[in-house]
Protein backbone atom coordinates (compact mmCIF):
# COMPACT_ATOMS: atom_id res chain seq x y z
CA UNK A 1 0.00 0.00 0.00
CA UNK A 2 0.62 3.25 -0.76
CA UNK A 3 1.47 6.40 1.89
CA UNK A 4 -1.72 7.95 -0.02
CA UNK A 5 -3.58 4.65 0.52
CA UNK A 6 -2.57 3.89 3.91
CA UNK A 7 -4.29 7.66 4.41
CA UNK A 8 -7.61 6.94 2.61
CA UNK A 9 -8.08 3.83 4.65
CA UNK A 10 -7.18 5.19 8.04
CA UNK A 11 -9.59 8.62 6.95
CA UNK A 12 -12.64 5.82 5.74
CA UNK A 13 -11.77 3.69 9.61
CA UNK A 14 -12.46 7.09 11.23
CA UNK A 15 -15.49 7.99 10.05
CA UNK A 16 -17.55 5.90 12.31
CA UNK A 17 -15.45 7.74 15.34
CA UNK A 18 -16.15 11.03 13.29
CA UNK A 19 -20.11 10.97 13.23
CA UNK A 20 -19.89 9.42 16.96
CA UNK A 21 -17.98 12.17 18.47
CA UNK A 22 -20.29 14.62 16.65
CA UNK A 23 -23.26 12.91 18.55
CA UNK A 24 -21.62 13.28 21.71
CA UNK A 25 -20.08 16.95 21.09
CA UNK A 26 -23.84 17.93 20.79
CA UNK A 27 -24.84 15.79 24.16
CA UNK A 28 -22.03 17.38 25.88
CA UNK A 29 -22.73 20.82 24.67
CA UNK A 30 -19.64 22.48 25.71
CA UNK A 31 -16.01 21.30 25.69
CA UNK A 32 -15.04 19.13 28.80
CA UNK A 33 -11.36 18.87 27.85
CA UNK A 34 -10.50 15.44 29.68
CA UNK A 35 -13.73 13.58 28.56
CA UNK A 36 -13.11 14.38 24.98
CA UNK A 37 -8.79 13.56 25.11
CA UNK A 38 -9.90 10.49 26.85
CA UNK A 39 -12.87 9.25 23.83
CA UNK A 40 -9.94 10.75 21.47
CA UNK A 41 -7.12 8.72 23.06
CA UNK A 42 -9.34 5.21 22.93
CA UNK A 43 -10.94 5.25 19.39
CA UNK A 44 -7.55 6.35 17.96
CA UNK A 45 -5.76 3.82 20.26
CA UNK A 46 -8.55 0.95 19.64
CA UNK A 47 -8.54 1.69 15.84
CA UNK A 48 -4.64 1.38 15.64
CA UNK A 49 -4.97 -1.87 18.13
CA UNK A 50 -7.81 -4.02 15.62
CA UNK A 51 -5.83 -4.45 12.43
CA UNK A 52 -3.37 -5.79 14.86
CA UNK A 53 -5.47 -8.13 16.40
CA UNK A 54 -6.86 -8.87 12.77
CA UNK A 55 -2.88 -8.88 11.77
CA UNK A 56 -2.26 -11.76 14.65
CA UNK A 57 -5.31 -13.42 14.36
CA UNK A 58 -5.21 -13.96 10.76
CA UNK A 59 -2.40 -15.48 11.49
CA UNK A 60 -3.62 -18.03 14.27
CA UNK A 61 -7.38 -18.62 13.43
CA UNK A 62 -8.64 -16.38 10.33
CA UNK A 63 -11.63 -18.26 9.48
CA UNK A 64 -13.05 -17.71 13.32
CA UNK A 65 -12.36 -13.96 12.91
CA UNK A 66 -14.17 -13.24 9.99
CA UNK A 67 -17.05 -15.29 10.51
CA UNK A 68 -17.59 -13.28 13.78
CA UNK A 69 -16.22 -10.00 14.00
CA UNK A 70 -19.19 -8.28 12.01
CA UNK A 71 -21.84 -9.97 14.30
CA UNK A 72 -19.74 -8.74 17.58
CA UNK A 73 -19.73 -5.12 16.44
CA UNK A 74 -23.40 -5.38 14.95
CA UNK A 75 -24.68 -6.56 18.62
CA UNK A 76 -22.67 -4.05 20.37
CA UNK A 77 -23.97 -0.92 18.00
CA UNK A 78 -27.58 -2.29 18.05
CA UNK A 79 -27.46 -2.78 22.01
CA UNK A 80 -26.38 0.94 22.63
CA UNK A 81 -27.93 2.82 19.94
CA UNK A 82 -31.42 1.18 20.35
CA UNK A 83 -30.99 1.97 24.14
CA UNK A 84 -30.29 5.38 23.29
CA UNK A 85 -33.23 5.26 20.68
CA UNK A 86 -35.31 4.02 24.09
CA UNK A 87 -34.13 6.55 25.81
CA UNK A 88 -35.33 9.30 23.46
CA UNK A 89 -38.71 8.01 22.70
CA UNK A 90 -39.81 6.86 26.43
CA UNK A 91 -38.36 10.42 27.46
CA UNK A 92 -37.11 9.84 31.11
CA UNK A 93 -36.26 13.14 31.65
CA UNK A 94 -32.96 14.94 31.87
CA UNK A 95 -30.79 11.78 32.54
CA UNK A 96 -29.58 10.44 29.48
CA UNK A 97 -28.21 6.37 28.65
CA UNK A 98 -25.68 7.06 26.41
CA UNK A 99 -23.71 9.37 28.74
CA UNK A 100 -20.23 10.54 26.50
CA UNK A 101 -18.57 11.29 29.69
CA UNK A 102 -18.54 7.28 31.57
CA UNK A 103 -15.61 5.41 30.52
CA UNK A 104 -17.55 2.23 30.22
CA UNK A 105 -19.91 4.37 27.15
CA UNK A 106 -16.69 5.33 25.69
CA UNK A 107 -14.69 1.79 25.83
CA UNK A 108 -17.93 -0.15 24.05
CA UNK A 109 -18.12 2.66 21.47
CA UNK A 110 -14.20 2.18 21.14
CA UNK A 111 -14.90 -1.07 20.52
CA UNK A 112 -17.64 -1.24 18.69
CA UNK A 113 -16.43 1.73 16.13
CA UNK A 114 -13.17 -0.34 15.59
CA UNK A 115 -14.31 -3.91 15.15
CA UNK A 116 -14.22 -2.99 10.90
CA UNK A 117 -10.55 -2.22 11.90
CA UNK A 118 -10.03 -5.66 12.07
CA UNK A 119 -11.00 -6.67 9.10
CA UNK A 120 -8.71 -4.70 7.84
CA UNK A 121 -5.51 -6.26 9.65
CA UNK A 122 -6.80 -9.25 8.31
CA UNK A 123 -5.93 -8.02 4.89
CA UNK A 124 -3.02 -6.62 5.52
CA UNK A 125 -1.56 -10.02 6.85
CA UNK A 126 -2.47 -11.39 2.92
CA UNK A 127 -1.27 -8.17 1.11
CA UNK A 128 2.23 -8.14 2.00
CA UNK A 129 2.56 -7.02 5.73
CA UNK A 130 4.47 -9.79 6.98
CA UNK A 131 6.28 -8.44 10.02
CA UNK A 132 5.30 -6.61 13.06
CA UNK A 133 7.63 -3.48 11.92
CA UNK A 134 5.85 -3.03 8.25
CA UNK A 135 2.80 -2.23 10.47
CA UNK A 136 4.28 0.13 12.31
CA UNK A 137 3.51 3.00 10.22
CA UNK A 138 -0.16 2.41 8.75
CA UNK A 139 -1.32 1.55 12.53
CA UNK A 140 0.04 5.03 13.75
CA UNK A 141 -1.33 7.11 10.78
CA UNK A 142 -4.70 5.11 11.45
CA UNK A 143 -4.68 5.72 15.07
CA UNK A 144 -3.54 9.63 14.58
CA UNK A 145 -6.52 9.75 12.23
CA UNK A 146 -8.87 8.34 14.11
CA UNK A 147 -7.52 10.75 16.90
CA UNK A 148 -8.03 13.81 15.02
CA UNK A 149 -11.28 13.10 13.73
CA UNK A 150 -12.53 12.51 17.51
CA UNK A 151 -11.40 16.12 18.30
CA UNK A 152 -13.04 17.36 15.06
CA UNK A 153 -16.11 15.62 15.24
CA UNK A 154 -16.43 16.86 19.11
CA UNK A 155 -16.18 19.97 18.05
CA UNK A 156 -18.72 20.27 15.69
CA UNK A 157 -21.08 18.34 17.83
CA UNK A 158 -20.55 21.03 19.97
CA UNK A 159 -20.90 23.64 17.57
CA UNK A 160 -24.12 23.08 15.75
CA UNK A 161 -25.33 20.50 17.74
CA UNK A 162 -27.41 23.01 19.56
CA UNK A 163 -29.26 23.74 16.52
CA UNK A 164 -29.45 20.56 15.64
CA UNK A 165 -30.94 19.59 19.06
CA UNK A 166 -33.80 22.02 18.88
CA UNK A 167 -35.68 19.91 16.02
CA UNK A 168 -34.13 16.62 17.01
CA UNK A 169 -33.04 14.60 20.17
CA UNK A 170 -29.38 14.23 20.02
CA UNK A 171 -30.13 10.38 22.00
CA UNK A 172 -32.38 9.72 19.01
CA UNK A 173 -30.37 10.72 16.46
CA UNK A 174 -26.94 8.98 17.51
CA UNK A 175 -28.94 6.16 18.13
CA UNK A 176 -30.47 5.78 14.76
CA UNK A 177 -26.87 6.49 13.55
CA UNK A 178 -24.97 3.76 15.83
CA UNK A 179 -27.86 1.24 14.49
CA UNK A 180 -27.01 2.08 10.94
CA UNK A 181 -23.49 2.28 11.58
CA UNK A 182 -24.36 -1.33 13.09
CA UNK A 183 -25.89 -2.24 9.57
CA UNK A 184 -23.22 -1.23 7.96
CA UNK A 185 -20.91 -3.47 9.29
CA UNK A 186 -22.87 -6.31 9.02
CA UNK A 187 -23.60 -5.84 5.41
CA UNK A 188 -20.14 -5.04 4.49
Amino acid sequence: MSLLDIILLAISLAMDCFTISIVSGSILRRWHGAVIVRIAVLFGLFQALMPLIGWTAMRLFAARVEAYGHWIAFGMLLFIGGRMIWEALRGSGDESLFRPEKLTTQLLLAVATSIDAMAVGVSMAVTGYDTLHSLFLPLLIIGLVSLLFTFLGHWLGIRFGRAVSRRFSPELLGGIILVGIGLKVLLT
